[in-house]
């Protein structure tokens, strides 16, 4: 332990949760990575292949970075809920709640866990689509800002899911009926502007569509939004869901018998 903070304790549980991972590569991974590829090539070839744009930019430029990000999306959320989740039904949690670890600790070792796991699957592939398309790159900043908030964002609603199911029906709930529906409707096969009234408004209280938005915007150079509104979205909920997530590990609310 280093002053305030048990940096070795930390790093061997953020270790322990990237090899739990990495140990399944096929199924954390490369998985991934082919669900993704036959999304593009589906809805590529669905929507007029190659001679389909949307403004300025061929469709297949403008799904790819919506696909990445949802891959990002759905694989930090899975590290961490299922790390929790399978430990509470197992009766391990108690071994990762014994050691002299804070609260502050334990969870952000967990998240950024699921951060390493949703980069290693937007790396994989990424780079299987630019095997694909011609892919082009307006601002590395905005790429790794965006994947960095979305992947801490959905490592910390893994957790909170984690810890507050108590079976794996209750984790298929918070899967199908919150996540997917977010991902799906958040303008990652189609550009929010094509919508009018209402729909129009409530896309922009998805915080999955800034996401998505602001990270193709570091590919294509455009965006349906504010790109620095969407930034301090993502910030201040990053914030709002580490303390809130850091406050269950606290109570041990259904962590502790």
């Amino acid at each position: 332990m280093i002053g305030l903070v048990n940096w070795r304790g930390m790093t061997t549980l953020l270790w322990k949760e990237v090899r739990r991972f990495l140990k399944v590569p096929l199924q954390t991974v490369l998985a991934p990575m082919m669900t993704t590829i036959l999304f593009l090539a589906i809805f590529t070839l669905a929507f007029g292949g190659s001679g389909r744009y949307v403004g300025e930019v061929s469709y297949a430029n403008f799904l790819a970075p919506g696909l990445i990000m949802m891959a990002v999306i759905q694989n930090a959320f899975a590290n961490t809920s299922s790390s929790i989740l399978i430990s509470k039904i197992q009766g391990n949690i108690v071994d990762i709640l014994m050691p002299p670890l804070s609260a502050a600790e334990l969870t952000l070792a967990y998240v950024l866990s699921g951060l390493a796991r949703g980069a290693a699957v937007a790396l994989v592939v990424g780079l299987s689509m630019w095997i694909l398309i011609d892919f082009t790159v307006h601002s590395w900043l905005a790429i790794l800002y965006f994947v960095t908030g979305a992947g801490l964002m959905l490592s910390l609603l893994g957790m909170i899911a984690g810890i507050i199911s108590e079976k794996f029906d209750h984790m298929a709930a918070v899967t199908n009926f919150i996540i997917m529906p977010l991902s799906f409707l958040s303008g990652t096969f189609y550009s929010i502007e094509r919508l009018t009234g209402v729909w129009y408004q409530i896309s922009h209280l998805n915080p999955f569509f800034f996401m998505i938005d602001g990270f193709r915007y570091g590919f294509i150079g455009t965006s349906d939004s504010n790109i620095w509104v969407g930034a301090g979205v993502i910030a201040a909920l990053d914030i709002l869901l580490y303390i809130g997530v850091w406050a269950l590990i606290k109570s041990g609310y259904r962590l502790k018998a």
